[in-house]
């Protein structure tokens, strides 16, 4: 694949943990996945003869395929390049020099108003930060995750409240999928975030593990997920759990995981929106240091979040805390700890804010 890449001047990359890797030109950026027959050509998904396979340290495809490859640019520039053919019956005839007729004087007229053209629009995370969609996961018929004392549908839901008293006291325009104790489908959610035409879409939840009461003691602290292949058997865990409320609840197309193929198709469309969903987590990161919550291994993590995945914008799950351990379910419960929480994840969003504004500026918008 690198000699593929010489041939038409492009760069390659590997990326080991999702086994997928991109060729990128100045032409095309191709991407691949091991194992999967298509390739995503600057965002259109073309059917390869063969899956690309990796062996003893290589990447190989079919002939066939690399050819449609490496020959692509130069087929397009030898076309361009053709001339046309002349006709036998041609006779290339001497124009006769003629003076240049006299032009009247023009009448003068009223000056033109050109209208500027408006600009256009730009899509979310690359434009000002304005409108944040706060979804609290679950509610209604479904509770979400249950402590001894808690459900996770109520905690949610309170932080929600609070933190979208926090956002409009700082001028953000605030939408919540549900304000009350309702049942809204997975699916339905990004699409009420794409409705309001969202900036960011915040997903808010408590995490949970079915354990030992001493292994329960042992596991709390908070992490923020992005919609990303998973890297490790716990994010994925994490998503099925999540995710397993569509299932449960009947919801159309409804799955616990993605596969391989639908994870390589949604690639192109997570590409806009990936960068600025990891400046919101550095964010969070930062704001949530030193609260009575601690982190969770790193704080952040990726997987198939049903939620997220129909969602127009920078999008990231929020998992507050360990509903199963006793420490943080009762923290969570605290009026005091909610609010906490909430000042915590407003801060990170002004933050991303002025992040975003600031990139803005950098670019001359």
């Amino acid at each position: 694949m690198e000699s593929i890449a010489r041939e038409v001047k492009g760069s390659f990359r590997w990326y080991p943990v999702q086994k997928t890797f991109s060729i990128v030109s100045p032409r095309d950026t191709l991407k691949f996945a091991v194992g999967i027959p298509y390739m995503n050509r600057n965002g259109r998904t073309i059917e390869l003869s063969q899956a690309p396979k990796l062996d003893n340290g290589h990447i190989w495809i079919a002939e066939n395929d690399a050819k449609k490859i490496s020959f692509r640019t130069a087929l397009i520039d030898t076309k361009a390049a053709k001339p046309i053919p002349e006709s036998k019956n041609f006779v290339e005839k001497p124009v006769a020099k003629t003076e240049a007729p006299k032009v009247a004087e023009p009448k003068p007229t009223a000056p033109v108003v050109v209208k500027p053209k408006p600009p256009k629009a730009e899509i979310a995370g690359t434009r000002e930060v304005r409108t944040i969609v706060i979804d609290p996961g679950h509610g209604g018929k479904d509770p979400g995750a249950s402590g001894k004392r808690a459900q996770e549908k109520d905690i949610v839901l309170a932080v929600a409240k609070l933190l979208r008293k926090n956002l409009a006291n700082e001028g953000f325009n605030v939408k919540l999928t549900r304000s009350k104790d309702v049942f809204i489908e997975l699916s339905q959610r990004a699409i009420l975030a794409n409705q309001w035409d969202g900036d960011l879409f915040i997903s808010l939840h408590c995490n949970a593990i079915d354990a030992t009461e001493e292994r329960k003691k042992q596991i709390q602290g908070f992490q923020f997920y992005v919609l990303r292949a998973p890297e490790s058997e716990e994010d994925k865990a994490i998503a099925r759990r999540e995710n397993a409320v569509a299932t449960l609840y009947g919801e159309k197309n409804a799955k616990d995981e993605l596969s391989p193929l639908e994870w390589f198709k949604l690639e192109a469309r997570l590409e806009q929106y990936k960068q600025t969903s990891y400046l919101f987590t550095e964010k969070l990161l930062d704001s949530f240091e030193g609260g009575k919550i601690r982190k969770m291994n790193t704080g952040v993590g990726g997987a198939g979040f049903m939620v997220l995945v129909g969602a127009m914008m920078p999008a990231v799950l929020i998992e507050l805390g360990f509903i199963s351990n006793e420490e943080d379910e009762a923290y969570m419960m605290t009026k005091v700890g909610q609010q906490d929480l909430a000042d915590r994840i407003a801060e990170a969003v002004s933050n991303y804010k002025d992040a975003v504004h600031t990139y803005r500026e950098t670019l001359g918008r």
